[in-house]
Protein backbone atom coordinates (compact mmCIF):
# COMPACT_ATOMS: atom_id res chain seq x y z
CA UNK A 1 0.00 0.00 0.00
CA UNK A 2 1.21 3.66 -1.15
CA UNK A 3 2.42 5.93 1.99
CA UNK A 4 0.10 9.14 1.74
CA UNK A 5 2.72 10.99 3.69
CA UNK A 6 5.44 9.99 0.81
CA UNK A 7 2.88 11.64 -2.08
CA UNK A 8 4.54 14.23 -3.87
CA UNK A 9 1.43 16.54 -4.35
CA UNK A 10 2.07 20.41 -5.90
CA UNK A 11 2.98 22.88 -3.02
CA UNK A 12 -0.38 24.63 -2.21
CA UNK A 13 -0.62 28.35 -2.70
CA UNK A 14 -1.43 28.82 0.47
CA UNK A 15 0.04 27.25 4.31
CA UNK A 16 -3.05 25.86 6.73
CA UNK A 17 -3.90 23.48 4.23
CA UNK A 18 -4.69 21.03 7.50
CA UNK A 19 -7.89 19.92 6.13
CA UNK A 20 -6.31 18.09 2.62
CA UNK A 21 -3.32 17.10 4.76
CA UNK A 22 -5.26 15.03 7.34
CA UNK A 23 -7.80 13.58 4.69
CA UNK A 24 -4.89 12.63 2.75
CA UNK A 25 -2.90 10.78 5.76
CA UNK A 26 -6.34 9.59 7.78
CA UNK A 27 -5.44 11.18 10.93
CA UNK A 28 -8.28 14.01 12.91
CA UNK A 29 -7.36 17.43 12.26
CA UNK A 30 -6.65 18.03 15.69
CA UNK A 31 -3.58 15.35 15.45
CA UNK A 32 -1.69 17.41 13.18
CA UNK A 33 0.27 20.40 14.81
CA UNK A 34 0.34 22.92 11.80
CA UNK A 35 3.32 25.63 11.95
CA UNK A 36 2.21 25.59 8.22
CA UNK A 37 -0.50 29.06 8.88
CA UNK A 38 1.04 32.45 11.07
CA UNK A 39 -2.08 32.00 13.91
CA UNK A 40 -1.53 33.48 17.30
CA UNK A 41 -0.88 30.94 19.37
CA UNK A 42 -2.83 32.06 22.30
CA UNK A 43 -6.25 31.00 20.06
CA UNK A 44 -8.83 33.64 19.99
CA UNK A 45 -9.37 36.08 22.50
CA UNK A 46 -12.13 34.62 25.12
CA UNK A 47 -14.46 37.41 24.77
CA UNK A 48 -15.53 35.94 21.10
CA UNK A 49 -17.36 32.95 22.66
CA UNK A 50 -19.90 35.51 25.01
CA UNK A 51 -20.64 37.57 21.85
CA UNK A 52 -21.03 35.10 19.44
CA UNK A 53 -23.80 33.34 21.86
CA UNK A 54 -25.43 37.02 22.02
CA UNK A 55 -25.08 37.48 18.20
CA UNK A 56 -27.42 34.39 17.36
CA UNK A 57 -30.12 35.67 18.25
CA UNK A 58 -29.74 37.98 15.61
CA UNK A 59 -28.96 35.73 13.03
CA UNK A 60 -32.64 35.75 11.39
CA UNK A 61 -32.16 38.68 10.05
CA UNK A 62 -29.64 39.66 7.38
CA UNK A 63 -26.32 41.14 8.38
CA UNK A 64 -25.44 44.74 8.71
CA UNK A 65 -24.33 44.99 5.28
CA UNK A 66 -22.40 48.68 6.39
CA UNK A 67 -21.19 46.79 9.26
CA UNK A 68 -21.21 50.15 11.04
CA UNK A 69 -21.03 48.70 15.01
CA UNK A 70 -17.83 47.23 13.74
CA UNK A 71 -16.53 50.08 11.89
CA UNK A 72 -17.20 52.92 15.16
CA UNK A 73 -14.86 50.18 16.47
CA UNK A 74 -12.31 49.67 14.68
CA UNK A 75 -12.11 53.85 13.80
CA UNK A 76 -11.77 54.53 17.59
CA UNK A 77 -8.72 51.39 17.83
CA UNK A 78 -7.45 53.17 15.19
CA UNK A 79 -7.48 56.93 16.08
CA UNK A 80 -9.62 57.07 12.53
CA UNK A 81 -12.28 58.13 11.77
CA UNK A 82 -15.47 55.37 10.43
CA UNK A 83 -15.35 56.61 6.63
CA UNK A 84 -12.24 55.75 6.09
CA UNK A 85 -12.79 51.77 6.80
CA UNK A 86 -14.03 48.93 4.95
CA UNK A 87 -14.67 45.87 6.47
CA UNK A 88 -14.93 42.50 3.74
CA UNK A 89 -14.84 38.89 3.84
CA UNK A 90 -11.33 38.79 4.82
CA UNK A 91 -8.45 40.77 3.63
CA UNK A 92 -8.68 38.52 0.18
CA UNK A 93 -11.77 39.80 -0.48
CA UNK A 94 -10.56 43.54 -0.25
CA UNK A 95 -7.33 42.56 -2.29
CA UNK A 96 -9.80 41.46 -5.43
CA UNK A 97 -12.29 44.30 -4.67
CA UNK A 98 -10.01 47.16 -4.71
CA UNK A 99 -8.22 45.44 -8.03
CA UNK A 100 -11.50 45.88 -9.40
CA UNK A 101 -12.49 49.40 -8.19
CA UNK A 102 -9.03 50.39 -9.22
CA UNK A 103 -8.45 49.00 -12.94
CA UNK A 104 -4.86 49.16 -13.27
CA UNK A 105 -3.63 49.17 -16.74
CA UNK A 106 -0.15 47.96 -15.37
CA UNK A 107 0.22 46.96 -11.55
CA UNK A 108 3.56 46.28 -9.71
CA UNK A 109 3.86 43.31 -7.20
CA UNK A 110 6.99 43.22 -4.56
CA UNK A 111 8.09 40.30 -4.41
CA UNK A 112 8.27 37.38 -2.39
CA UNK A 113 4.83 38.39 -1.77
CA UNK A 114 1.51 36.87 -1.33
CA UNK A 115 0.05 34.69 -4.15
CA UNK A 116 -3.06 36.34 -4.23
CA UNK A 117 -1.80 39.86 -4.97
CA UNK A 118 -1.14 38.65 -8.45
CA UNK A 119 -4.13 36.28 -8.70
CA UNK A 120 -6.26 38.69 -8.38
CA UNK A 121 -5.10 40.95 -10.77
CA UNK A 122 -4.87 38.45 -13.34
CA UNK A 123 -8.69 37.65 -12.74
CA UNK A 124 -9.12 41.44 -13.42
CA UNK A 125 -7.16 40.34 -16.74
CA UNK A 126 -4.35 42.71 -15.65
CA UNK A 127 -0.27 41.08 -15.87
CA UNK A 128 1.30 42.09 -12.79
CA UNK A 129 5.12 43.02 -13.53
CA UNK A 130 7.29 42.31 -9.93
CA UNK A 131 10.06 43.91 -8.50
CA UNK A 132 12.41 41.12 -7.05
CA UNK A 133 13.92 41.37 -3.70
CA UNK A 134 16.72 39.86 -2.76
CA UNK A 135 18.43 37.34 0.31
CA UNK A 136 21.06 40.40 0.40
CA UNK A 137 17.96 42.84 1.24
CA UNK A 138 16.17 40.52 3.42
CA UNK A 139 13.62 40.41 0.90
CA UNK A 140 12.04 43.83 0.93
CA UNK A 141 13.10 47.09 -0.27
CA UNK A 142 16.32 48.17 0.36
CA UNK A 143 15.67 51.89 -1.41
CA UNK A 144 12.65 54.01 -2.56
CA UNK A 145 10.32 52.54 -5.01
CA UNK A 146 10.17 54.03 -8.46
CA UNK A 147 6.58 53.72 -9.93
CA UNK A 148 8.00 52.45 -13.19
CA UNK A 149 4.81 53.27 -14.96
CA UNK A 150 2.22 50.90 -12.75
CA UNK A 151 -0.85 52.72 -11.62
CA UNK A 152 -1.05 50.07 -8.25
CA UNK A 153 1.69 48.78 -6.23
CA UNK A 154 1.41 46.05 -3.77
CA UNK A 155 3.67 45.99 -1.13
CA UNK A 156 3.53 43.66 2.26
CA UNK A 157 4.77 45.61 5.55
CA UNK A 158 6.17 43.73 7.17
CA UNK A 159 6.96 41.45 4.26
CA UNK A 160 6.02 38.35 3.71
CA UNK A 161 7.73 35.49 3.81
CA UNK A 162 10.28 36.73 5.42
CA UNK A 163 9.12 39.20 8.39
CA UNK A 164 11.13 42.05 7.82
CA UNK A 165 9.89 45.54 8.63
CA UNK A 166 10.96 48.88 6.17
CA UNK A 167 12.53 51.50 7.49
CA UNK A 168 10.14 54.02 8.29
CA UNK A 169 11.52 56.86 6.20
CA UNK A 170 12.27 54.07 3.08
CA UNK A 171 8.48 53.22 3.37
CA UNK A 172 7.48 57.00 3.82
CA UNK A 173 9.25 58.24 1.07
CA UNK A 174 8.65 55.44 -1.30
CA UNK A 175 4.78 56.39 -0.69
CA UNK A 176 5.33 59.73 -1.04
CA UNK A 177 7.16 59.26 -4.69
CA UNK A 178 4.30 56.93 -5.54
CA UNK A 179 1.36 59.54 -3.98
CA UNK A 180 3.02 62.18 -6.12
CA UNK A 181 2.80 60.47 -9.07
CA UNK A 182 -0.52 59.39 -8.41
CA UNK A 183 -0.12 55.73 -7.94
CA UNK A 184 -1.94 53.67 -5.87
CA UNK A 185 -0.13 52.06 -2.97
CA UNK A 186 -1.61 49.03 -1.54
CA UNK A 187 -0.05 47.70 2.22
CA UNK A 188 -0.43 44.62 3.33
CA UNK A 189 -0.46 45.50 7.22
CA UNK A 190 -1.69 41.88 7.61
CA UNK A 191 0.42 41.25 10.54
CA UNK A 192 1.85 44.43 11.68
CA UNK A 193 -0.57 43.83 14.72
CA UNK A 194 2.37 42.41 16.37
CA UNK A 195 3.92 45.29 16.38
CA UNK A 196 1.00 47.92 15.92
CA UNK A 197 3.71 50.73 16.07
CA UNK A 198 5.04 50.44 12.87
CA UNK A 199 1.37 50.89 10.64
CA UNK A 200 1.18 53.40 8.96
CA UNK A 201 -2.12 54.17 9.60
CA UNK A 202 -1.20 57.66 10.66
CA UNK A 203 -0.50 58.55 7.69
CA UNK A 204 -3.36 58.34 5.60
CA UNK A 205 -4.48 61.79 5.04
CA UNK A 206 -0.95 62.45 3.97
CA UNK A 207 -1.52 60.18 1.02
CA UNK A 208 -4.69 59.78 -0.41
CA UNK A 209 -3.24 56.94 -2.86
CA UNK A 210 -2.64 54.82 0.45
CA UNK A 211 -4.71 51.91 0.54
CA UNK A 212 -4.38 49.79 4.39
CA UNK A 213 -4.78 46.27 4.52
CA UNK A 214 -5.88 45.00 7.83
CA UNK A 215 -6.64 41.10 9.22
CA UNK A 216 -8.52 39.58 12.30
CA UNK A 217 -6.88 36.56 10.88
CA UNK A 218 -3.47 36.34 12.18
CA UNK A 219 -3.51 38.28 15.85
CA UNK A 220 -7.06 37.39 16.76
CA UNK A 221 -6.67 33.83 15.52
CA UNK A 222 -10.20 33.37 13.79
CA UNK A 223 -9.46 32.18 10.01
CA UNK A 224 -12.21 30.34 9.57
CA UNK A 225 -14.94 33.43 9.92
CA UNK A 226 -12.76 35.47 7.29
CA UNK A 227 -12.96 39.31 8.61
CA UNK A 228 -10.59 42.10 7.66
CA UNK A 229 -11.08 45.79 6.52
CA UNK A 230 -9.06 48.36 4.21
CA UNK A 231 -7.92 51.62 5.62
CA UNK A 232 -7.91 54.59 3.02
CA UNK A 233 -9.51 57.91 1.91
CA UNK A 234 -12.93 58.35 2.59
CA UNK A 235 -13.57 58.92 -1.13
CA UNK A 236 -11.87 55.68 -2.21
CA UNK A 237 -13.83 53.89 0.27
CA UNK A 238 -17.33 54.64 -1.20
CA UNK A 239 -15.40 53.62 -4.62
CA UNK A 240 -15.15 50.11 -3.30
CA UNK A 241 -18.32 50.05 -1.52
CA UNK A 242 -20.23 50.65 -4.16
CA UNK A 243 -18.81 47.56 -5.88
CA UNK A 244 -18.50 45.19 -2.86
CA UNK A 245 -21.11 42.29 -2.67
CA UNK A 246 -23.86 42.81 -0.28
CA UNK A 247 -24.01 40.44 2.91
CA UNK A 248 -20.14 39.80 2.61
CA UNK A 249 -19.79 39.82 6.63
CA UNK A 250 -21.85 37.67 8.66
CA UNK A 251 -23.41 38.72 11.63
CA UNK A 252 -21.03 36.14 13.91
CA UNK A 253 -18.10 37.77 12.08
CA UNK A 254 -18.92 41.28 12.94
CA UNK A 255 -19.85 40.29 17.11
CA UNK A 256 -16.48 38.56 16.70
CA UNK A 257 -14.60 41.51 15.31
CA UNK A 258 -15.79 43.67 17.99
CA UNK A 259 -15.42 40.94 20.81
CA UNK A 260 -11.65 41.22 20.06
CA UNK A 261 -11.10 44.78 19.72
CA UNK A 262 -12.22 45.04 23.27
CA UNK A 263 -9.33 42.63 24.68
CA UNK A 264 -6.65 44.83 25.58
CA UNK A 265 -5.39 42.61 27.91
CA UNK A 266 -5.27 39.39 25.11
CA UNK A 267 -2.98 42.01 22.92
CA UNK A 268 -0.34 42.39 25.45
CA UNK A 269 -0.26 39.32 26.15
CA UNK A 270 -0.19 38.24 22.33
CA UNK A 271 2.78 40.24 21.90
CA UNK A 272 4.82 39.58 24.80
CA UNK A 273 4.67 35.85 23.85
CA UNK A 274 5.49 36.43 20.40
CA UNK A 275 8.58 37.95 21.56
CA UNK A 276 9.25 35.54 23.58
CA UNK A 277 8.72 32.76 21.41
CA UNK A 278 10.44 34.14 18.41
CA UNK A 279 13.47 34.65 20.54
CA UNK A 280 13.49 30.75 21.40
CA UNK A 281 12.26 29.75 18.19
CA UNK A 282 15.01 31.31 15.96
CA UNK A 283 17.93 30.05 18.51
CA UNK A 284 16.85 26.71 18.53
CA UNK A 285 16.43 27.09 14.38
CA UNK A 286 20.06 28.64 14.27
CA UNK A 287 21.82 25.88 16.10
CA UNK A 288 20.26 23.14 14.08
CA UNK A 289 23.18 22.00 11.61
CA UNK A 290 22.03 23.34 7.92
CA UNK A 291 19.67 25.76 8.71
CA UNK A 292 19.77 29.81 8.51
CA UNK A 293 16.87 31.49 9.66
CA UNK A 294 15.95 35.06 8.79
CA UNK A 295 15.63 37.46 11.48
CA UNK A 296 11.89 38.70 11.78
CA UNK A 297 9.79 41.37 13.49
CA UNK A 298 6.18 39.15 13.83
CA UNK A 299 5.38 35.71 13.92
CA UNK A 300 7.09 33.78 11.48
CA UNK A 301 10.58 32.67 10.65
CA UNK A 302 11.81 32.20 7.10
CA UNK A 303 14.15 29.60 7.14
CA UNK A 304 17.01 28.68 4.57
CA UNK A 305 18.62 25.26 3.71
CA UNK A 306 22.10 25.39 3.81
CA UNK A 307 23.04 21.99 2.87
CA UNK A 308 22.46 20.14 -0.35
CA UNK A 309 20.83 16.23 1.06
CA UNK A 310 17.83 18.33 1.91
CA UNK A 311 14.58 20.45 0.01
CA UNK A 312 12.31 22.35 1.38
CA UNK A 313 9.51 19.54 0.22
CA UNK A 314 11.40 16.33 1.18
CA UNK A 315 12.17 18.29 4.78
CA UNK A 316 8.53 19.54 5.04
CA UNK A 317 7.21 15.49 3.95
CA UNK A 318 10.26 14.20 6.53
CA UNK A 319 8.39 15.94 9.54
CA UNK A 320 4.78 15.42 8.46
CA UNK A 321 5.98 11.89 9.37
CA UNK A 322 5.97 13.42 12.62
CA UNK A 323 2.85 15.13 12.20
CA UNK A 324 4.24 18.65 12.07
CA UNK A 325 3.33 20.81 8.95
CA UNK A 326 5.82 23.53 7.69
CA UNK A 327 5.73 25.50 4.90
CA UNK A 328 7.62 24.81 1.71
CA UNK A 329 7.85 28.21 0.52
CA UNK A 330 10.19 27.22 -2.94
CA UNK A 331 6.88 28.48 -4.57
CA UNK A 332 7.10 32.30 -3.43
CA UNK A 333 8.35 34.23 -6.49
CA UNK A 334 11.96 35.01 -5.64
CA UNK A 335 12.68 32.04 -3.31
CA UNK A 336 13.82 28.19 -4.69
CA UNK A 337 13.86 24.95 -3.35
CA UNK A 338 16.15 25.72 -0.41
CA UNK A 339 13.46 28.11 1.56
CA UNK A 340 10.70 26.84 4.08
CA UNK A 341 8.49 29.09 6.76
CA UNK A 342 7.53 27.57 10.34
CA UNK A 343 5.14 29.46 12.27
CA UNK A 344 5.67 30.89 16.27
CA UNK A 345 3.45 28.97 18.55
CA UNK A 346 3.67 28.13 22.28
CA UNK A 347 7.06 26.70 23.91
CA UNK A 348 5.97 23.52 24.07
CA UNK A 349 4.71 23.33 20.34
CA UNK A 350 8.21 24.86 19.27
CA UNK A 351 10.04 22.47 21.35
CA UNK A 352 8.57 19.53 19.00
CA UNK A 353 9.02 21.10 16.22
CA UNK A 354 12.83 21.87 16.71
CA UNK A 355 12.91 18.07 18.35
CA UNK A 356 11.90 16.83 15.07
CA UNK A 357 13.86 18.96 12.67
CA UNK A 358 16.89 17.99 14.95
CA UNK A 359 15.75 14.41 14.55
CA UNK A 360 16.36 14.39 10.44
CA UNK A 361 18.59 16.98 10.02
CA UNK A 362 21.17 15.54 12.51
Amino acid sequence: MNNPINRTEKTPPHGGDVYHLARTLGLELKELLDFSANINPLGFPPGIEDAVKQALGEIVHYPDRRCLGLKEDLAAYHGLDPEQILVGNGSTELIYLAVRALKPKKALIVAPAFSEYGRALKAARVQPAFKITTEAQNFTLDAPLDPEDAGLVFLAHPSSPSGVLLEPDLLLETAARLDDAGVFLLLDEAFVDFVEEASLKTHLDRFPGLLILRSFTKFFAIPGMRLGYLLADPEFIQRLAAVQEPWSVNTLAQAMGRACLRDMDYMTRSRALIREEQEYLFKGLASLPGLQPFPSTVNYLLVKLTRPDFTAASLQRAVLSKKIVIRDASNFRGLDARFFRVAVRSREENRRLLEALGHFLK
